[in-house]
């Protein structure tokens, strides 16, 4: 073997190795990534104590006035030309005996603003980078990110049923921001169709030390309504209740006469 080539070979070594130690060496993200909410790096970060703390497990009130519906739509709201399409379709299908576009008995997500107000517990755990959501109902989760950044650009981000939703603190109150919603098989109420336009403000509070939850919520939606929509809906804290693992399968609801293709006008 001549000199040069043993030069060559011991320089190939010499790459391979810096390679493999590179590999093995923690990675660590450039400064314009966004760090993960659970990244150590960031739940380090110095921010001040939140106002309250919404860990626990909490139920819909159902004593309170329409408790669990974003409908129908007040009278100031008057519903767009394509809008107005699917509610004057539920109402004919409920005059029949029937219900219209039953998505979600179909095992489509109930998605944001309905999922907050399934008739099951919502499990929440807050970290100081964010608040992660999980509903009993089909396990649906909802992460609000607490961590400064901002929303994702509409071009690239990936649409969801719950949206990416964006916290701030005000005072004793969660402001949260949610934006970029799927565009299809997702409803408001009962006939009122969301869009990829729907924009959610939620202001958050605690009340009696910590028990009941409230959430004041203004909707939007300039493809589906005019104006602003608002709805004011409470949780109580339970203590006894879980979250456990919940599948949606559509044979496990066609016992239910609301799923019976004839009985669900699509």
């Amino acid at each position: 073997m001549t000199i040069p080539n043993r030069a060559a070979i011991a320089a190939i070594a010499a790459l391979t190795m810096a390679a493999s130690l590179a590999a093995q060496a923690p990675q660590t993200p450039a400064p314009d990534v966004q760090l993960s909410p659970l990244a150590p790096a960031n739940l380090a970060k110095p921010r001040p104590k939140p106002p309250f703390d919404l860990t626990g497990t909490w139920f819909i009130d159902l004593g309170s006035p329409n408790s669990w519906r974003f409908g129908p739509p007040p009278p100031a709201n008057k519903l767009t030309p394509a809008a107005q399409v699917h509610f004057d379709a539920m109402k004919k299908a409920q005059a029949e005996g029937k219900v219209y576009r039953d998505d979600i008995g179909q095992c489509w997500p109930a998605g944001l603003p309905l999922i907050m107000t399934r008739v099951w517990p919502v499990g929440m755990i807050q970290m100081p980078t964010a608040i992660y959501m999980i509903s009993h109902f089909m396990n649906s989760l909802r992460v609000i990110y607490l961590d400064g950044r901002p929303h994702s650009d509409p071009d690239v981000v990936v649409r969801t049923f719950n949206g990416e939703s964006i916290g701030k603190w005000e005072g004793d109150t969660l402001v949260v921001d949610t934006t970029h919603f799927v565009n299809d098989h997702h409803w408001i109420d009962t006939g009122v169709i969301a869009t990829d336009a729907l924009h959610i403000v939620e202001r958050i509070r605690l009340l009696k030390g910590g028990g009941v939850l409230e959430i004041e919520y203004t909707l939007t939606d300039p493809k589906s309504w005019e104006g602003e929509m608002k709805w004011t809906k409470r949780w109580n804290r339970v203590d006894d209740q879980e979250i456990t693992e919940v599948e949606c399968l559509p044979d496990l609801n066609s016992h239910i006469p609301s799923t019976q293709s004839k009985e669900n006008v699509r």
